[in-house]
């Protein structure tokens, strides 16, 4: 039950916020993701494809803390 409670942890802001202090290189990354996934979506897909991509880059920033923790990392 705790393993459980950890990944739901995982996805406060707080928890969150501490992981992108602690790991600046990844943070770097996904700022990068962030600002250029929409960007990547408007030149393959057009209108749809910024609204793909402002989702993909908001799903990735959201869920790397937990993705790392489950790698190991």
């Amino acid at each position: 039950m705790s393993d459980r409670s950890d990944s739901i942890g995982s996805f406060s802001t707080e928890s969150r916020r501490i992981f992108y202090e602690d790991h600046r290189s990844l943070t770097l990354f996904m700022l990068l993701i962030v600002f250029m996934a929409p960007f990547a979506g408007l030149y393959v897909a057009g209108l749809l494809g910024v609204v793909v991509g402002v989702l993909v880059s908001a799903a990735a920033y959201v869920l790397t803390p937990g993705l790392w923790k489950w790698l190991g990392g």
